[in-house]
């Protein structure tokens, strides 16, 4: 499966302009099975979602769902959405055959207020594309092991973001670390730019299974990558060093309340 990471900056809640600058770049590469666009890319990261968010079938999802039947690929975003009186940020996952999957954001990022205007998602979304088994993650997310911890359900994660360049260090480090961890490809999505509260120089990376970097974006700038993710590559490294069989046993409760057993 070939995947293209497009690092953009974002023009702060302008979703007209971000939308035009996100369709050049996924017509640029025409030769892709999957787009991967950084977290609330049509507005920045917004904490205070009223009067941003879009309905549940809102405008980006409708260009989405376009762009996918126009390019024949999968393409990933997050979008600040409204729902029955309460707001998500939800990470849309739209296929050419006309699929929505959806992910809304497990952590929400209580050290810029997110958790007082968005409610958190309660279920952890798996997804199959292009025969590749995909985990939806958001930002956040990244900090938190026990959620994205392997089941041998998955063969790949992507994190679509808006990550700080001064915590860059930490995103460098644990977009590796839940690769390795995982023995499984990660895609870190990340933007550029300035909003209201802070600075982006990117950070955009596709990761192997061994946590090397195949290949990554330019700091500060923006642009898009492409890298290849090879499903027997995670199988066979499974089988060669299953270090996932002696994982510690641990049940994982979900704000819904049921029970997730894992390893």
């Amino acid at each position: 499966m070939k995947v293209t990471l497009i690092q953009t900056d974002i023009a702060w809640n302008n979703p007209i302009e971000n939308l035009q600058r996100a369709e050049e770049a996924l017509l640029r590469h025409p030769q892709t099975d999957l787009f991967l666009l950084p977290e609330m890319f049509t507005t920045g990261f917004c904490t205070r979602p009223s009067g941003v968010a879009e309905v549940a079938d809102g405008a980006t999802l409708h260009w989405m769902k376009r762009m996918s039947e126009l390019t024949g690929a999968g393409v990933a975003g997050t979008v600040a959405v409204e729902e029955e009186g309460r707001y998500y940020n939800r990470l849309y996952f739209t296929t050419p055959e006309g699929v929505v999957h959806r992910y809304d954001k497990r952590h929400l990022f209580s050290y810029g207020e997110e958790h007082l205007y968005y409610s958190a998602g309660d279920e952890r979304v798996i997804i199959t594309h292009c025969g590749t088994s995909i985990l939806l993650a958001t930002c956040y997310d990244l900090r938190f092991p026990v959620w994205t911890r392997c089941r041998n359900d998955y063969d790949m994660i992507i994190y679509l973001a808006n990550w700080p360049q001064t915590r860059r260090a930490v995103w460098d480090t644990l977009l590796r670390a839940r690769a390795m961890e995982n023995q499984c490809y990660v895609a870190g999505v990340n933007r550029v730019g300035e909003d209201p509260v802070a600075a982006y120089n990117g950070g955009t990376m596709l990761i192997d299974p061994y946590g090397n970097i195949l290949t990554a974006c330019s700091d500060g700038l923006p642009g898009e990558v492409s890298g290849e993710v090879e499903v027997q590559r995670v199988a066979s490294f499974r089988t060669k060093f299953p270090a996932l069989d002696d994982a510690d046993n641990f049940t994982l409760m979900e704000a819904s309340g049921q029970k997730v057993k894992g390893r």
